[in-house]
């Protein structure tokens, strides 16, 4: 299991800091998202938000992962006031087109169709919202490279099913870590949560008390 051992000074001190109010809830059933916070021993708890994710007529890609986020984390924050509530939403954009989550099998093929052999970018929005109501939202953005792709390829990663549930159409920790030759940024950002951000809000509000 890969670890995030140049965040480790930054979570012992975060694990300081909680240790009065130790519980972060997170506004998503995403495993991959619970397992990142486990990696860093961040305690939480889920409670999922239901929004709709659909975008605006011409939202900016970053302005449509921030809001998603926000909304989210919102939805929550309402139901569990003076909590601590984590929302966050992940985009792969390429040439200008957001990637979502895919509708079905084909439209997850025309997805990778589009990745292969190119860079593109992944979003993660994330908005902290502090037991005072507090909130803040910010993004972090991870440029990944894939290699070619054969149509063989695409058609075995679609039919065992990981990419239906995922941003872009890939899994980077699964599958997809065959693919990927080059990654400019943050690793856990592409899986869903961009650590580093988000061990440094909590550390903000924390000292902000």
């Amino acid at each position: 299991m890969w670890l995030f051992t140049y965040l480790e000074s930054d979570t012992r001190t975060l694990r300081m800091l909680l240790e009065e109010n130790p519980v972060l809830i997170l506004a998503s059933s995403s495993p991959r998202r619970q397992e990142l916070l486990r990696e860093a021993s961040i305690a939480f708890e889920v409670h999922p938000a239901n929004v709709n994710e659909e975008r605006r007529e011409n939202e900016l890609p970053i302005e449509y992962a921030c809001r998603l986020a926000s909304e989210k984390a919102q939805a929550v924050a309402e139901a569990y006031p003076r909590r601590k509530v984590l929302g966050a939403d992940t985009i792969v954009v390429v040439d200008d087109e957001v990637l979502g989550k895919p509708r079905d099998a084909a439209d997850a093929m025309r997805m990778l169709r589009l990745l292969s052999g190119r860079a593109h970018n992944v979003t993660t929005a994330v908005c902290l919202i502090s037991s005072d109501g507090k909130a803040e939202t910010r993004s972090c953005t991870t440029e990944v490279h894939f290699r070619r792709l054969t149509e063989e390829e695409i058609q075995q990663y679609v039919g065992g099913g990981e990419p239906m549930d995922k941003a872009g159409a890939y899994a980077i920790q699964g599958g997809a870590s065959r693919w990927t030759n080059r990654i400019v940024g943050e690793y856990s950002n592409v899986v869903g949560l961009p650590l580093s951000l988000v061990i440094e809000m909590l550390r903000k509000i924390e000292l902000e008390k």
